[in-house]
């Protein structure tokens, strides 16, 4: 009896042992090998001349519809790339675009110029893009715009859009033709050690802009651009902006808000630790003064430094562009926003500048530790429509 229960029991043991080891020997796609294609080994040349556009998307095809984890690697070199739209679904949520290399856009501005975008990633989850440089060439389409003629929109760098779960980690952006960088509709995004650079005087070119987002992290990066270093546009909420270093450029921007009458607002961002120098702007809020749904709440700026910043605190709800601009009471609604720990110095004799709306005035304005200078001396502040409190040191004298 024992001697048949020590069978049985082996024989048990033998056939779990047996099943182990085929399933090590199969692993679930889950747990397989990534696999990389090399856009150079698909007809990509690294001679900055012939067009690549096709190595790069056969190597998307191929990782898009991989069933286990995937990379597109981009050696050393310069790669012209006409345009690319990388889209999902895709099989995997695990692909890793890794460039070592620099894509560049063509010369001629009339190529993408009214395509709205250069390089895209639509509809993807869980795609990581490290490192790498996309150079937009946008020079051409500056001075083209800059001398008033008729001159194509511009693309846009790089624009992800209904996306989630998304890194990118050590990109540089040079010389888009109009805005670098775009996030729009997605959810959980973080951007890492990012590099933006264009002249002060190149137009339209907004570092990054956050549109219809949720739960976006920039941290530890570097933006020097003509316009704002980062905008954020309505329906964006849980945004969280550490560690940047923004000028030339327009300052950090939520908006501009109410262009339409119908619109979601920004909510829940956190903006600390950043230094701005020869900005046009510090930390602003921006509306077009005209009836609208949208918002402004729960607004923090913590931690920031100004060297010679035009305005260092603003808020401007009589927000316009060009000729024709809007003349009615803001229906924007901002309130609950806190400015804490701002230093260093104004270009201007008005620091500090709330131009709130007559029918929806700013409410719940918090100052704390706030002390600007003017050449040495102490600035004022201005305050239209706005109402809160101001604590600690706060120069110049709180006008709230």
């Amino acid at each position: 009896m024992a001697e048949l229960i020590f069978n049985t029991c082996l024989n048990y043991l033998v056939l779990a042992l047996g099943i182990f080891m085929l399933l090590s020997e199969s692993p679930s796609p889950a747990n397989a090998a990534p696999v990389q294609y090399n856009v150079v080994s698909l007809g990509a040349k690294a001679d900055g001349k012939t067009d690549s556009s096709k190595a790069f998307l056969s190597a998307w095809t191929s990782a898009c519809g991989s069933t286990s984890a995937a990379t597109i690697y981009v050696p050393q070199g310069r790669f012209l790339v006409q345009s690319a739209s990388f889209n999902g679904q895709c099989n995997n949520s695990a692909i890793t675009v890794h460039i070592d290399g620099t894509l560049i856009a063509p010369s001629d501005y009339n190529v993408n110029g009214n395509a709205g975008s250069w390089i895209v990633f639509r509809h993807v989850t869980g795609v990581s893009v490290m490192g790498g440089i996309l150079d937009g060439q946008g020079t051409d389409l500056w001075a083209c715009k800059n001398s008033s003629k008729s001159c194509p929109t511009g693309a846009t760098s790089l624009l992800i859009s209904n996306s989630q779960n998304i890194l990118v980690s050590g990109l540089t952006s040079l010389n888009s033709q109009m805005f670098h960088i775009v996030i729009n509709g997605c959810q959980n995004v973080k951007m890492q050690g990012m590099k933006v650079s264009a002249p002060g005087n190149s137009p339209n070119t907004d570092g990054i802009h956050i549109g219809a987002s949720t739960g976006f992290t920039i941290l530890n990066s570097k933006i020097g651009t003509g316009d704002d270093c980062i905008s954020i546009g309505p329906s964006s909420n849980n945004l969280w902006i550490e560690n940047i270093a923004c000028g030339p450029g327009h300052g950090i921007s939520i908006g501009s808000l109410g262009k339409t009458q119908q619109e979601d607002g920004v909510q829940n961002v956190t903006v600390k630790t950043v230094t701005f120098t020869g900005t046009q702007n510090g930390v602003r809020i921006k509306s077009w003064a005209r009836p609208s749904t949208s918002f402004a709440r729960n607004i923090l700026f913590q931690n920031a430094i100004m060297n010679n910043v035009q305005n260092p605190i603003i808020i401007d709800q009589n927000y316009c562009l060009n000729s024709g601009c809007p003349s009615q009471a803001s229906g924007v609604r901002v309130n609950d926003v806190t400015y804490q720990d701002i230093h260093g110095t104004s270009a201007t004799a008005v620091a500090v500048k709330f131009d709130c709306s007559a029918k929806y005035p700013c409410t719940g304005i918090r100052m704390q530790d706030v002390k600007l200078t003017y050449r040495s001396q102490v600035p004022s502040a201005s305050c239209a429509h706005a109402q809160g409190t101001a604590s600690g040191v706060v120069q110049p004298s709180s006008c709230l």
